[in-house]
């Protein structure tokens, strides 16, 4: 008969940036699931692996730095594993920065649960010149078991598995923290009442200690009456005493720290420089979209002339086999102009995701936070808020699902209605068209423009809400954010990043730009009589034709663009396609599709130029952010109220930013 294996569940904790999502994808590989967190937009995931005769379900918990709630992530994390159904912690630790690292663990130990401390990143901290003793550290911490791992390495994973299961055996760890007579007598108190109003409760010792604290969550869960043990908050006490024996491990355990200089404090002292620190963000990301534009242009010469080839080859057969008419268009008019056109951006698309993940592997991401925050407080918001906006260069979704980390709802929300207008890489397409078309070897320059532009406009609109927010003040005086050691980037972390963005875009292309294609090719070959000719005579046209009033202030008097603007709401990839369906060309990124686009344009109104087209592309950076994104909104805010004031706000800025554009330009340049 065979035995059942025994079931574990494990939670992974750590601080934000110390590997633990890393080292948790390496354990569990390719089995795992992803959803919510109950009654939370966060997400939730849970891989599965085995070990001898168990079966371990292993939950990926949100980064924090303590077990003190104030982001919607920390009390996710601290919900988890005060949760009766984890059996066992691992708690994920920086090796190179043990001093903070170390305090959470002193949280977790008291939580009276097995813990085991996996030790990552050792790797920088033999290239610092330091050590660790690997054994006292684990007599300093209740003689739990500590286990040296490599996350991106992939080493350490089976020692680190046995200790899991092999301490989940054996119980919890004795007690580490002693704090003294005074307050250990209080705690004493307190775990009596407890166990007598909650005699099933687990963690008995923590929840004492948090009630000295004065949590406000505990207090709320579990309601004793603590005058007569505490008559003021013991915080202070309890996390000095807490920093006071960190430092006392940190001596014991760890030699030559001071041997030689982090190189992460010198490259700082240049990189985050109170005065040079933004000139230089902006040069490393001007430096990315010239490579996002010399080499992708290079490189999707070949993804043409494929396009150009395919076309050609579908059309001579469909007609080949008697296909109508009709259905010829819509498949190489429609489906492969639309959303082949879109594929040819690939290049570009690639080269933008490899720079940003190379960014943010190396740790220069967290340094463009701190360097804002003075920028960001002006605004009434924290440095925090920047990491969203920066999120936001990629897709605007996880940018806005990023604002959980933010203290209070006033803030989320206003980071929510700014992020949009940092142009992410669905816009990119739009501005290489349009730039390729009328702005020539000043390209791209033209399209590293749209993005300054969107990061002057997101920090003037909160400017503008704070000075309008009067008598509110900011909330977050101070940043408080974790700056990672600087690393040699990851190839396989990179490359894992790089793929999930491209099969997104690809799912994209397959899916809305598909549909959305078939729909724009529809509107266009038929009207009130069925199906027309001349597209001037379709529900494009009339609908377009309705709204040509409304962009002729902004230079945008076409119907043409008018429909590639609404259809660009499904995704903004979409307008590239709709360019190429609405004035049939069979791929509007190639030379030739560029110059027929713009025939069909200057026959309608020979004067469109750089002006205009500029114009357009401001329009497209701040208009109404894709549906994915408006849906995301909605479900982080919880309110269409809010969702639907956003779309307004944007609509109406991105009208009037055209016409001044368009105005101004118009007077400056012709």
């Amino acid at each position: 008969m065979t035995q059942q294996k025994k079931e574990i569940r494990v939670a992974f904790v750590g601080n934000p940036n110390c590997g633990k999502t890393t080292l948790f994808n390496a354990v569990t590989g390719s089995r795992l699931k992803v959803a919510n967190w109950p009654g939370v937009t966060v997400e939730k995931k849970e891989g599965y692996t085995e070990y001898e005769d168990c079966n371990l379900t292993i939950v990926d918990t949100p980064g924090i730095y303590s077990l003190t709630c104030y982001t919607i992530e920390e009390k996710v994390t601290r919900q988890c594993v005060m949760d009766d159904d984890i059996d066992a912690i691992v708690n994920v630790v920086d090796a190179s920065s043990l001093e903070r690292n170390l305090y959470l663990t002193l949280q977790l130990l008291e939580l009276d649960k097995p813990v085991v401390l996996a030790l990552n990143m050792m790797d920088i901290v033999e290239e610092r010149g330091m050590e660790i003793d690997l054994h006292r550290l684990p007599e300093m911490l209740g003689n739990i078991p500590v286990v040296s791992v490599s996350a991106a390495k992939r080493t350490g994973l089976g020692i680190l598995l046995h200790a899991v299961v092999h301490h989940y055996e054996e119980g919890a760890a004795d007690k580490v923290l002693t704090y003294g007579e005074e307050i250990e007598a209080r705690i004493a108190r307190l775990e009596v009442m407890m166990q007598a109003r909650f005699p099933d409760h687990s963690s008995v010792r923590w929840h004492a200690i948090k009630l000295l604290e004065n949590d406000e969550e505990v207090r709320k869960e579990h309601p004793i009456s603590i005058i007569n043990v505490a008559e003021r908050s013991f915080e202070k006490e309890i996390i000095q005493q807490k920093y006071a024996y960190i430092e006392t491990i940190v001596k014991e355990v760890l030699f030559h720290k001071e041997k030689k200089a982090a190189f992460t404090d010198r490259i700082d002292r240049i990189l985050t420089h109170p005065f040079w620190g933004v000139p230089i963000f902006l040069l490393i990301m001007c430096f990315v979209f010239f490579m996002t534009f010399m080499v992708g242009d290079f490189l999707k010469a070949g993804f043409e002339h494929t396009l150009t080839v395919l076309s050609e080859q579908a059309n001579l057969l469909l007609v080949s086999v008697g296909c109508a008419s009709w259905l010829v268009s819509l498949i190489v008019d429609g489906i492969i102009a639309g959303v082949g056109g879109i594929l040819t951006f690939i290049p570009n698309i690639v080269i933008l995701f490899l720079a940003l993940a190379m960014l943010e592997d190396s740790g220069y991401m967290s340094r463009v936070a701190y360097v804002m925050d003075n920028i960001m407080g002006r605004a009434g918001l924290s440095g925090k808020a920047f990491l969203p906006m920066v999120l936001g260069f990629g897709c605007t979704v996880p940018a806005i699902m990023a604002t959980r980390a933010l203290e209070t709802e006033r803030d989320r929300r206003k980071t929510m209605l700014i992020t949009p207008f940092m142009s992410c890489s669905a816009r990119l397409p739009v501005y290489v068209l349009i730039s390729d078309m009328f702005f020539g070897k000043y390209a791209g320059l033209a399209a590293f423009s749209m993005y300054v532009i969107g990061m002057m406009v997101a920090i003037a609109a909160a400017l503008a809400i704070h000075g309008w927010e009067r008598g509110k003040e900011r909330t977050n005086d101070c940043l408080l954010i974790e700056l990672p050691e600087y690393k040699r980037p990851n190839a396989r972390t990179i490359g894992i990043y790089v793929w999930t963005k491209l099969k997104d875009y690809l799912e994209k292309a397959g899916t809305t730009i598909f549909i959305a294609s078939i729909i724009i090719w529809f509107v266009l070959n038929f009207g009130i009589k069925g199906m027309v000719e001349n597209p001037a005579d379709s529900f494009g046209a009339v609908i377009g034709k309705w709204l040509m009033p409304v962009l002729a202030p902004a230079g945008l008097d076409m119907w043409q663009i008018a429909v590639a603007l609404i259809s660009g709401i499904s995704a903004k990839e979409v307008v590239v396609s709709s360019f190429a369906v609405l004035f049939g060309v069979g791929n509007a990124n190639s030379e030739a599709g560029m110059a027929a686009i713009v025939n069909h344009i200057h026959m309608q109104n020979p004067d469109f130029g750089p002006v205009n087209a500029y114009a357009l592309m401001v329009f497209c950076l701040l208009y109404v952010p894709c549906a994915a994104t408006i849906a995301t909104v909605k479900k982080e805010s919880g309110s269409w109220k809010f969702t639907m004031k956003m779309v307004l706000f944007q609509l109406l800025l991105a009208w009037s930013a055209a016409v001044f554009v368009y105005q101004v330009g118009s007077l400056l340049f012709r």
